[in-house]
């Protein structure tokens, strides 16, 4: 990929692929601003070198139907915090007067389109769309890992339409660089923690990682679903039935490998999935009919801080129970808690998806890991060793 160190921007008008699709709470502000952040060295290279900056991005799902809950004018004022100056709020792409918009800003502006996705040909990579949003730009740079997986209008088919002027942004560089950091360059022992809640949206890395790492350590709901494969007992716990042979042949593969791979020995309970539930910590494995595993319990959590401290490399995805609930987040933080001590100590880290990065927002340990990602699914997928299309889009330009 080219990076933006190789562009001259002066005087032109930059289109920005950014990943704005960050939490709103009840009152539409925004409650975690990382991935705004984590744009700031682009944006503001570019500006400083006298371009105009015109962002682009998604925020959730409103399926190609105009909705006022998923604007990313609810946006505008987190954003011009994090720059320190006012950003312009351009509306809709294809909107009459949105050229006239972009002609009339100047260099050193920061302006921000509305929410693509309000037209369901960005999902679909329409050519013609990505020439109605090209039409505004003389140079286009891609700054989105978090959607760098997905082959749409504005991440992959738009590269076309710039030969020679399309970039990698800082972030999406640098997210390449750590991630490749862990492929290739891992110092051992290396240890996986992979949480969640799903088995199934996890299948392919943790397949992956069997080959890749010395620790897996399976937690959060998808834990249930492994223990359930060995016979242990989960009672309402949530479960993926189907999932069991996978679980099986992960298990039995780790093992002929010589992979440690750990799952939860006692869990904190509740009889319903609430902050006000009962809760009690199984003394055994098994979990009694009508109650749930919710986090993982004390002596879990000693066991795997043990394994994360001998670590030198370590990646971390999916929180290990329900830490929105503070009666259940204890497990969560002291996983987070143990990273970063283990990192100060020397070791390498990196935390991806976006419940593990509020985990570690929300326990201030967001400066003291070596590295987060900004994508989910994406990162997943890197690691996977999936050519991401918007990545392969920049190679081929």
């Amino acid at each position: 990929m080219k990076s933006i160190d190789q562009a001259d921007f002066k005087g032109k008008k930059v289109l920005i692929r950014v990943d704005y699709n960050v939490p709103l709470d009840e009152n539409f502000e925004v409650s975690d601003i990382t991935r705004i952040q984590r744009t700031f060295d682009t944006v503001n290279k570019i500006t400083k070198d006298g371009g105009i900056a015109i962002l682009m991005s998604h925020l959730g799902r409103p399926k190609g139907v105009i909705n006022d809950s998923f604007s990313l004018k609810h946006i505008i004022s987190t954003v011009s915090d994090v720059f320190g100056k006012e950003i312009i709020f351009l509306g809709d792409v294809l909107a009459d007067d949105t050229l006239a918009k972009v002609n009339a800003l100047k260099p050193g502006d920061i302006a921000l389109l509305e929410n693509l996705r309000f037209h369901s040909e960005e999902e679909k990579g329409d050519f013609d769309f990505a020439k109605k949003i090209a039409r505004l730009g003389d140079i286009y740079v891609n700054d989105a890992f978090g959607t760098a997986h997905r082959e749409h209008a504005s991440t992959a088919t738009i590269a076309k339409l710039f030969p020679g002027q399309a970039y990698a942004g800082y972030l999406l560089y640098s997210e390449v660089f750590h991630l490749d950091k862990i492929l290739k360059e891992s110092k051992k022992p290396f240890t996986a923690i992979i949480g969640g809640s799903k088995v199934s949206t996890k299948i392919n890395i943790l397949r992956i990682l069997l080959n890749k790492v010395d620790n897996l350590i399976i937690a959060g709901g998808m834990s249930y679903t492994f223990l359930s494969a060995m016979g242990v007992e989960i009672g309402d716990s949530i479960w993926e039935p189907e999932m069991i042979p996978v679980a099986k042949e992960i298990i039995k593969k780790a093992h002929i490998i010589g992979v440690n791979i750990y799952l939860p020995i006692d869990n904190v309970c509740a009889d319903k999935f609430d902050e006000d539930a009962n809760t009690f910590i199984t003394i055994e494995n098994h979990i009694p009919e009508k109650w749930m595993g919710m986090d993982i319990g004390p002596k879990t959590i000693m066991r795997f801080a043990n394994v994360i401290k001998e670590s030198n490399t370590i990646l971390w995805n999916g929180p290990v129970g329900v830490f929105e609930f503070d009666k259940f987040s204890l497990g969560t933080k002291s996983i987070a808690l143990c990273i970063s001590a283990t990192t100060i100590a020397g070791a390498f880290s990196l935390v991806g998806g976006g419940d593990s990065i509020a985990a570690l927002t929300k326990y201030h340990l967001s400066d003291i890991v070596s590295y987060i990602s900004t994508g989910g699914g994406a990162m997943l997928e890197y690691l996977e060793g999936i050519e991401l299309p918007g990545i392969k889009a920049l190679n081929e330009n």
